[in-house]
């Protein structure tokens, strides 16, 4: 028996992602696969398009066998955070044999590489990063130059270096290979090549294109003028599934739902209290302040925050976090005691449910199949975990059209995905 496991989004599920599975499924002559999946918020800092529930059932349609949430701590977060929380869930399963990714590079080799240098940090490379570093650079630029002076020096040759590093899924790649390092997990890697526009691109280009693409459509036109596009790029369950969603009232949920109660929010905040946020330091709370009192749209103030050094996505991973109410202290607090507190199941087919029978017997977290009975979890980093994630969810909500379904409390009342 051999066991896959994939970290995604599904934001939403398009033809991209079935063939990552099934190629990632080739690739490994897997038995099983399971994804570690973001739930109502993803890593762009962004609320994903429909539901986690919803987005489970697109995943179960398409083949994989059973969905676990990566906790809005990890999900909303640096490369870094995300790529160590998604792969200590798959680590702590006791099951997996496997991981595959997509990746710009399909060279695992080159990626494994890169990854042990930014794990192992040996002394020459630090002295390369804090000389570029000291010069102006940002991080990844940096980062970049650092390494291909590193390899150089040492006779390694690394092709496209440059490209590589910034390349989305390149970048997520060399984090799950450190994660896996530092874990000394022995879950195989494996990748293979993203194929179809780039993550991105704002715009579709046929069979296979990005989320990114998708997701644009919907801000850009009338969203019942968009049926043309899903049936280029989405399986049909995963546009049934979708637009049932948006007949519902429930989706689709774009940034700018949320944007007049996050001005609201960071103009009643004190500077002191937005940099207490995560990713806020060297003074961009009073640029934050000062650009929320006059903006009037969440893109304006993206736009007025925003620097070569703050990029756009770290903005809008600091814009709601201040709205799910993650400290910095607490960001740190959970990244310090090693990565998620729980296995949280948001759903599974018969094949996933023989996987859970094993997962309890090897599992070294505790597994949440009914939220409620966690609520008040001896482990106060379990209950506080999850305590977070319904507040996340709590507001989520709030960004349906249909004021039926944005009752808070539905991450204790909405019962796990079987099929």
């Amino acid at each position: 028996m051999k066991v896959l496991g994939i970290v995604t989004e599904y934001n939403p599920f398009h033809n991209g992602h079935k063939y990552h599975i099934q190629e990632s499924i080739k690739l490994c002559s897997a038995d099983y696969v399971v994804s570690v999946m973001s739930g109502n918020f993803i890593q762009r800092g962004e609320p994903a398009i429909v539901n986690k529930w919803s987005r489970t059932h697109m995943a179960l349609n398409e083949g994989v066998d059973l969905v676990l949430e990566l906790p809005v701590i990890y999900a909303m977060s640096s490369a870094e955070f995300f790529s160590f929380g998604a792969v200590k869930i798959l680590d702590s399963l006791g099951i997996v044999d496997y991981i595959c990714f997509g990746s710009e590079s399909g060279n695992i080799r080159q990626l494994d590489l890169i990854a042990e240098i930014l794990s192992d940090e040996p002394e020459e490379y630090t002295q390369l990063l804090k000389k570029y570093l000291d010069s102006g650079l940002s991080f990844p630029s940096a980062r970049e130059k650092a390494l291909s002076d590193y390899f150089s020096q040492h006779l390694v040759r690394i092709d496209n270096i440059s490209e590589i590093m910034s390349s989305s899924n390149n970048i997520l790649g060399v984090e799950y290979l450190k994660a896996i390092k530092r874990l000394k997990s022995p879950i195989v890697p494996k990748t293979i090549p993203r194929i179809g526009n780039t993550y991105n691109t704002g715009y579709v280009t046929g069979n296979i294109s990005s989320a990114t693409s998708i997701r644009k459509s919907f801000s850009k036109a009338n969203h019942n003028l968009v049926s043309d596009i899903l049936e280029q790029t989405m399986p049909k369950r995963c546009i049934e599934i979708l637009k049932q969603e948006i007949d519902s009232g429930r989706g689709p949920i774009l940034p700018e739902n949320f944007e007049s109660i996050i001005l609201a929010f960071l103009r009643k905040m004190s500077s002191e209290e937005i940099a207490a946020m995560p990713y806020v330091n060297e003074g961009l709370e009073n640029r934050i302040k000062l650009s929320a009192s006059v903006s009037g749209t969440l893109n304006e103030l993206i736009e007025a925050i925003s620097t070569r050094r703050y990029p756009k996505t770290r903005i809008q991973r600091i814009l709601f976090y201040s709205l799910i109410g993650i400290s910095d202290k607490e960001f740190k607090l959970f990244n310090n005691h090693g990565g998620p507190q729980y296995i949280r199941v948001l759903g599974f087919n018969s094949k996933g449910r023989h996987l859970l029978s094993l997962i309890k017997e090897k599992a070294r977290l505790p597994i949440i199949v009914k939220t409620a009975n966690f609520k008040n979890h001896c482990n106060p980093l379990v209950s506080r975990m999850l305590e977070i994630e319904s507040n996340s969810t709590d507001l989520y909500v709030l960004g349906f059209s249909n004021p039926e379904y944005r009752k808070a409390g539905q991450e204790y009342t909405n019962n796990v995905v079987i099929m």
